[in-house]
């Protein structure tokens, strides 16, 4: 399959790396034109797990619904027909926003870990005589602090104004 990106297929004059000379290793009993290089074998190879990956999403069904990422693509202007490149939208916005729950739930936890223990209430390793482990089974409480620490990592600002506070 050839590149979308002429640049990436062709070979560029005047650059060292492309430029076959008197100096370069041909096997024996060759012809004059040279191997495939290392590149163009690695675009290759990414051109055709790219087409996979296109033919795979006609089956897919993302978490987002198709009406939703149509809404919002819709709203900012996009205008494609390909049902696929939507579906690749919209799972690489399932990853982002489930990249940032897991982000929050870890900022969570070590909140949790980092407080003392509740005053007054016996744990079960108390009972047993033995310090409270983590095996402790406690709920986490994902907080707005814990969602804006994630979103922070990301450059999103999503705290109050201080006027709120």
């Amino acid at each position: 399959m050839a590149s979308p990106f002429p640049q990436d297929s062709q070979q560029i004059a005047g650059t060292p790396q492309n430029q076959v000379g008197e100096g370069s290793a041909t096997q024996p009993g060759s012809s004059a034109v040279p191997a495939p290089t290392r590149r163009a074998d690695e675009l290759a190879r990414k051109d055709r797990t790219l087409a996979e990956f296109m033919l795979m999403l006609d089956d897919y069904e993302p978490l987002i619904p198709n009406e939703v990422t149509e809404y919002y693509l819709q709203r900012v202007g996009f205008e494609c027909d390909d049902v696929r490149l939507k579906r690749l939208l919209s799972l690489a916005a399932q990853k982002f926003v489930s990249d940032i729950a897991s982000d929050a739930y870890q900022h969570a936890r070590i909140r949790t870990n980092a407080q003392p223990s509740a005053r007054g209430r016996p744990t079960g390793g108390d009972k047993a005589g033995g310090a409270a482990g983590p095996s402790d089974k406690t709920k986490t409480v994902l907080t707005m602090d814990d969602l804006s620490a994630a979103l922070g990592e990301y450059g999103i600002n999503a705290r109050k104004p201080e006027f709120y506070l």
